[in-house]
């Protein structure tokens, strides 16, 4: 996720391309054996948004003005009530390149969740959650592995179907494998739900009333603190308020979230406990953010290359190098070696 974070920050389509890269190489070497191959199927979801956004620059045209001509389409004239909309007419190089941009960025984003996606362990997410968020995470936590899920439905139906001799492509196939793969989520659902409520998921112990104003102050005035700090950084003139308020409200809600974890009693079997290992991938996939973030403030030409006039990206060296910093997982936490059979 926090290479996500890193490509929100940029549309140099090189560092793009290295973020893709990194996420790849991670999954590869990290993914376990057993994990759900989600991965492809996000990348193939990245690749139809950057083709759905070069399309739409080509119909629709493009706000970048453009003195390349690429080809000129038949225009469709439309009303006056839809100016600046038109179909059809000048498409030009500046105008593409930015649609390539804009759309690179969404699809490195995608990408970068199918990583987190088919690496991350649902269930330990869900035990290092706080007690106050335990419910929020949960649901989470089943929206993270409903796509796995689908896609592995998907790809079993399809193989049986084809083993068969029945069609698995086109609408006829789709048909026959919709049906049960809705199916199954509403077992899986039915099944969920139950095992839910079998062990007392929802319900909560008796607090005080002075104990819930509290909690409710606590996380309502942090959250608004932190919402105050942020635009503060993000302004002029806040500098000087953004950090104490930030933090601040920082302080608050996780008060909050701790007195809120009461009316959730949880216990834990065998604790999931963070060592050296676990702090330096998180610690790396944060620090491709943070310098990602700090790089495009201190050089923003560089990680936004412009499109009018037309030049070539440039690859910055030292946001270059942050991104690579994203490459240690695959060193820190490989994958178990598969076991040849004997």
């Amino acid at each position: 996720m926090s290479l996500g974070t890193a490509a929100s920050r940029t549309t140099n389509p090189l560092l793009l391309a290295l973020l893709i890269a990194v996420s790849a190489y991670v999954v590869a070497t990290c993914r376990p054996a057993a994990a759900p191959r989600s991965y492809s199927a996000f990348v193939r979801l990245g690749l139809a948004v950057l083709l759905v956004r070069l399309a739409f620059a080509i119909a629709l045209g493009s706000p970048i003005p453009g003195t390349h001509v690429i080809v000129t389409l038949p225009e469709v004239p439309l009303p006056h009530w839809a100016q600046g909309i038109r179909l059809g007419g000048r498409v030009t190089a500046e105008g593409l390149l930015f649609a390539l941009y804009d759309g690179l960025k969404l699809a490195a984003l995608l990408i970068c969740v199918g990583a987190a996606n088919a690496l991350a362990g649902p269930t330990r997410l869900l035990k290092s959650l706080p007690g106050a968020l335990y419910e929020t995470g949960v649901a989470v936590v089943v929206a993270l592995t409903f796509a796995p899920n689908l896609i592995a439905d998907v790809q079993r139906l399809r193989a049986a179907r084809r083993l068969r001799g029945r069609p698995d492509k086109g609408i006829r196939g789709l048909l026959h494998v919709g049906l049960p793969v809705l199916e199954g989520a509403l077992e899986r659902s039915v099944a969920l739900a139950a095992a839910m409520d079998a062990r007392g998921y929802g319900r909560t112990a008796a607090v005080p009333a002075p104990v819930r104003r509290t909690t409710a102050a606590l996380t309502l005035g942090g959250l608004l603190g932190v919402c105050a700090g942020t635009y503060g950084l993000l302004t002029a003139e806040g500098g000087t308020y953004g950090i104490p308020v930030l933090l601040a409200g920082l302080a608050a809600a996780l008060g909050g979230l701790w007195l809120g974890g009461r009316r959730t009693p949880r216990t834990r079997y065998r604790p999931d406990r963070w060592d050296l290992r676990a702090c330096l991938v998180a610690a790396s996939g944060a620090a491709v953010a943070v310098l990602l973030t700090l790089a495009a403030s201190a050089d923003p030409a560089a990680l936004h290359p412009g499109v009018v006039p037309l030049v070539a990206p440039t690859l910055p060296l030292r946001a270059a190098a942050a991104v690579l910093l994203g490459l240690l997982p695959a060193f820190l936490a490989p994958a178990p070696a598969r076991k040849e059979p004997s």
